[in-house]
């Protein structure tokens, strides 16, 4: 079963996450991780003026765009995202918006989804953005899996992740990386929701 982990990722956070999940994914028999990005809509004079954003846009430059064909493959789908002032990013949020023919032929309904998403700071809008975002999730018909408290790292992380789903803390300059307690809640949400859409396919 393929599981789109579809993401937006402006420094690379969000991407090393995804390659996390892409991880736990790959540790149920059967679940195949399959990882695409969205569409940028920053001015391309905006990324060239900023180190930073070349060298986020350079780490990702092999993924391929998501199409509606890897949607409809999927058997589950991992959204990824940064907050954006408490909110998912217009990237990611503009390819759901293009959702709609998949919307009105009910091809998203009863297929699991989750997010997971990263922050400058630690109070910076992680629970808001996942919250936010699985509204759109429910109107497609998609059925919300989070991280369950059996993960124990959701005890003792001093970074990001919640039950909501996976997070990071990516601090003001974008350089700290993802700590062991982090990736460990994004393998654990790959892992689930590769399980549980394995689950339904079998009903």
């Amino acid at each position: 079963m393929k599981v789109l982990i579809v993401y937006y990722s402006t420094y690379g956070n969000v991407y090393k996450m995804a390659k996390l999940v892409a991880e736990g994914v790959k540790e149920i028999k059967g679940g195949e991780p399959v990882v695409r990005k969205v569409p940028e809509l920053t001015p391309q004079s905006v990324i060239e003026s900023r180190n930073d954003m070349k060298a986020g846009r350079d780490m990702q430059k092999d993924v391929p765009l998501v199409t509606l064909d890897d949607f409809k493959d999927a058997g589950a789908i991992a959204f990824g995202t940064p907050t954006r002032f408490g909110n998912v990013s217009a990237q990611l949020k503009n390819q759901i918006d293009q959702l709609t023919s998949l919307w009105f032929a009910g091809e998203l309904e009863g297929k699991p989804a989750g997010i997971f998403t990263s922050t400058a700071s630690l109070h910076g809008g992680q629970e808001t953005t996942i919250l936010t975002l699985m509204g759109p999730l429910l109107h497609l018909g998609m059925i919300l899996v989070g991280v369950p408290y059996s993960v124990k790292e959701l005890f003792t992380t001093q970074g990001g992740g919640s039950p909501y789903g996976p997070g990071h803390i990516a601090g003001l300059d974008g350089n700290r990386e993802i700590d062991p307690q982090e990736a460990a809640i994004c393998r654990a949400f790959g892992h689930r929701l590769a399980e549980v859409g394995l689950q339904l396919q079998r009903k």
